[in-house]
């Protein structure tokens, strides 16, 4: 009788552990279920400037080359207007899940914020993935301007204060402040500021003689300087640039400023870290190609291969610094 107990007692536990087991099954399935991989829809990639130019052709090729490497599609977004801020504003504000990213650069995340009201916090609102190109700005003069290189150039300014005006894409934007830089670092160079709303109607203005200096992106220049419209004095690069290896940089001529734009794919603050790895990952392959590197070169930008989350920052942190004290010491706002 007691044996008979006993074995009816394991046989029941039996069948309670098998029932358990079961059901364990049963609800563990929908979650592993919910736990999708990344992505398993379309991403948005959001770009602060008008479709058309450098930043936006850029992303488009950024977007077919990345989309296929994480197994799924980006859709480039244009939020333009304000430096880029508007577009800047719109991811910080996204949902943090991967799905909203930033073709960001130091127009909407570095600079602007200096110098206007934003919304958002540039160093606390953003995570970032990597950076992918860093472009030289570039100083230019009319033909008629009697300087072959970029101490003939400081000299003449110096000789005429007030005199020399020069061109630029707009107040507060890489332009500006790189002409900033260049006349606190030349000397106090006192000359006047002629603001247009982007880089074409500067280069126009410069071409047609209606301003003597220009200051923007070496690959706004570079048609115009192809076709003997202006005088390239100088890069603002660290290096010389790939796209035009025969013109001095500033600090050759014996200026030490370094002036550069960037791009760089960020998402929002809080975007997962599994999510951000799988994207670091990607961007590290797509940067290592040959083929991709040459476009970005093509246009007028240096690729940065081996960037990490780490360095983007890092970069980020030092150029917000150093602008920043360009900013104070002009006294730059814009309206």
């Amino acid at each position: 009788m007691h044996l008979t107990y006993l074995l009816r007692r394991q046989a029941w536990a039996r069948v309670a552990l098998t029932l358990a087991s079961f059901l364990a099954a049963g609800f563990a399935a929908p979650s592993s279920f919910a736990q999708e991989s990344y992505p398993s829809r379309p991403v948005t990639l959001v770009v602060g400037f008008s479709a058309g130019g450098q930043s936006d052709i850029l992303a488009r090729k950024l977007a077919a080359r990345l989309g296929p490497m994480l197994g799924g599609s980006i859709v480039v977004v244009n939020k333009e207007g304000a430096a880029s801020t508007m577009g800047a504003r719109f991811v910080a504000e996204a949902k943090p899940d991967g799905y909203t990213l930033l073709l960001g650069g130091c127009s909407g995340i570095v600079m602007a914020p200096l110098v206007m009201k934003v919304t958002y916090d540039p160093l606390k609102d953003f995570r970032s993935i990597a950076m992918l190109t860093r472009q030289s700005q570039a100083i230019a003069v009319h033909p008629s301007v009697p300087a072959n290189n970029l101490k003939e150039l400081i000299a003449l300014i110096k000789a005429n204060p007030g005199k020399y005006s020069y061109a630029t894409g707009g107040v507060g934007g890489s332009d500006h402040l790189t002409a900033e830089l260049f006349a606190q670092i030349g000397g106090d160079l006192k000359m006047l500021h002629v603001p247009y709303k982007g880089g074409a109607p500067a280069m126009s203005a410069v071409i047609g003689g209606q301003v003597p200096i220009v200051i923007t992106a070496l690959s706004g220049i570079y048609p115009n300087w192809k076709a003997g419209q202006i005088r390239l004095l100088a890069v603002t690069s660290s290096k010389r640039a790939s796209m035009a290896p025969e013109i001095p940089t500033a600090e050759e001529a014996g200026l030490p400023m370094v002036a550069e734009a960037c791009n760089f794919l960020t998402a929002p603050a809080k975007t997962p870290t599994a999510v951000v790895d799988t994207l670091k990952s990607a961007m590290t392959r797509l940067m290592a190609d040959p083929g991709f590197a040459a476009e970005i070169v093509a246009m007028g930008s240096e690729p940065v291969p081996e960037s990490t989350p780490e360095s983007t920052d890092a970069y980020i942190r030092n150029e917000i610094e150093k602008w920043r004290k360009v900013v104070v010491k002009a006294n730059i706002t814009a309206n």
